[in-house]
């Protein structure tokens, strides 16, 4: 069996330092074969923000990849965000990224992040054209017979939680991803967790969402994702830490679907 945790929203700069602290627990505790982080690591995409969480990620001392989140591209310096928007987040992913060597599986990432929407709202998703194109041939070149998972920071399609994603476009990307051989699409922003199945092309997608370890809660407690892979196919356990005891190792429980 493998283990992969999903764990998304960690937002530096307004972080559960308890939270925190029982996550890395928990992976030295159990070993999990991966760590998929779906973006949103820091709260203002600050340099010193950026810092904590390549320290912390590293500190984790296991394979992790990382995708970003609307909240780290530049928030304060508009030269920044239109000239430079991910300089910032590539040097921590290019500190912490390891390659993800777990047989059977290909985590394929895809950019769900604009630093300029023709809209007022630019926190939420949007797919772009060379963004699918890439994921998809990243699809295409996956090893035959590996079970092909999907990471980005927005849900492409609502998933009836209480903060939307918006994405533009991403019901047209979940259809491409799909019809090309993707079965889940490991996703963050919305700050609970969930597994909702959806028919696309005639299959089954599922749509899966880690909540958050950041103070900035919706529904949820503090959690994040185990997804169990076997033969006979995936399940996903939504890891949520014991507000009563912090020091626990946390609870386990379905994710709402």
């Amino acid at each position: 069996m493998i283990r992969l945790f999903h764990v998304s929203d960690i937002h530096f700069g307004a972080e559960d330092v308890e939270a925190l602290d029982w996550f890395k627990r928990v992976v030295r505790n159990e070993v999990p074969d991966a760590i998929i982080v779906t973006g949103d690591l820091t709260m203002r995409a600050r340099h010193r923000e950026f810092a904590a969480a390549a320290e912390w990620l590293e500190s984790l001392d296991r394979p992790t990849t990382v995708e970003v989140g609307n909240h780290d591209l530049p928030y304060f310096n508009p030269w920044a965000r239109f000239v430079t928007p991910y300089k910032r987040y590539r040097a921590l992913e290019s500190m912490i990224e390891r390659p993800l060597e777990v047989s059977g599986v290909s985590i394929v990432p895809l950019k769900t992040t604009a630093r300029f929407q023709w809209r007022l709202n630019w926190s939420k998703g949007h797919v772009s054209t060379s963004a699918l194109q890439e994921s998809l041939a990243l699809v295409e070149a996956a090893p035959e017979g590996d079970r092909i998972f999907i990471a980005c920071h927005h849900p492409l399609v609502e998933a009836d939680t209480r903060m939307s994603s918006e994405t533009r476009r991403g019901e047209a990307a979940l259809d491409a991803l799909a019809r090309a051989g993707a079965e889940a699409v490991l996703t963050g922003h919305v700050h609970d967790p969930f597994d909702v199945e959806h028919q696309v092309a005639g299959r089954p997608m599922r749509l899966i969402g880690a909540g958050t370890l950041s103070e900035r809660l919706r529904d949820h407690p503090p959690s994040f994702n185990e997804i169990r892979v076997r033969d006979s196919g995936f399940e996903t356990l939504a890891r949520v830490m014991d507000e009563a005891h912090p020091q626990a190792k946390g609870l386990v429980e379905p994710v709402a679907g």
